[in-house]
């Protein structure tokens, strides 16, 4: 047996299932339309654990840091988010996202909910029920990603 499949789970067909999937999901109409990395940036800041320093969202977002820097000196302008200075080092800034930042995640959610739910309902019964049978382990796999260096 290789890395790439399992006894229970062929990784592979995995990787392909959830590739094909994203290619949709990503492309569902919104009324928010804006850049991919910028919903990246707002959806990695209200997710976090709170406030994040321009390094870490470099890593985060793989993004240079120039490029970083002039992304959230948009968001900044526009409302999304805030910078304050970090509390614990008087040379760095955090970025908070802002009340407005927080808006845009959940219309962009409430927009891909209301897309889905038609195309969820035409499933079989036992295709649903497999889904919800994957959404803990799907959203473990998801921290684990993130807990990865």
């Amino acid at each position: 047996m290789d890395d790439t499949s399992r006894d229970d789970l062929d990784v592979d067909a995995f990787t392909m299932a959830i590739e094909h999937f994203n290619r949709f999901y990503i492309r569902l109409p919104v009324l928010e339309k804006l850049p991919f990395t910028t919903l990246s940036v707002l959806d990695t800041l209200a997710f976090s654990d709170g406030p994040m320093r321009l390094t870490d969202l470099t890593r985060t977002e793989q993004v240079s840091q120039p490029g970083i820097t002039q992304l959230i000196t948009r968001l900044e302008r526009d409302g999304l988010v805030e910078r304050r200075p970090d509390p614990t080092d008087g040379r760095a800034v955090l970025v908070h996202i802002t009340e407005a930042g927080r808006r845009i995640g959940r219309s962009r959610h409430a927009d891909r909910t209301r897309h889905l739910a038609p195309l969820v309902a035409r499933l079989t019964p036992e295709q649903r029920r497999a889904i919800a049978a994957a959404l803990p382990a799907l959203t473990r796999l998801a921290e684990l990603g993130r807990e990865s260096p």
